[in-house]
């Protein structure tokens, strides 16, 4: 399982997204931390990161792998 990190500009942006939206993208979000590769994930071109889509919105995100 990873660890979910959402940055405060994501935050204040993610505030401002009306239902029914807010609760399938926070879903979304929170999904990533059981699987950060999920079905229909798409790899970034040019910089590290991927991202997913849910109704018209795009999430960014990184997967940083930190071992003991």
């Amino acid at each position: 399982m990873y660890q979910v990190r959402i940055e405060r500009k994501a935050q204040k942006k993610l505030k401002k997204i009306p239902n029914p939206y807010y609760s399938k993208i926070k879903s979304a979000i929170l999904d990533l931390a059981y699987e950060p590769r999920p079905v229909g994930c798409k790899k970034l071109k040019g910089r590290e990161g991927y991202r997913i889509r849910v109704a018209d919105y795009r999430i960014i995100y990184e997967i940083d792998v930190f071992l003991p």
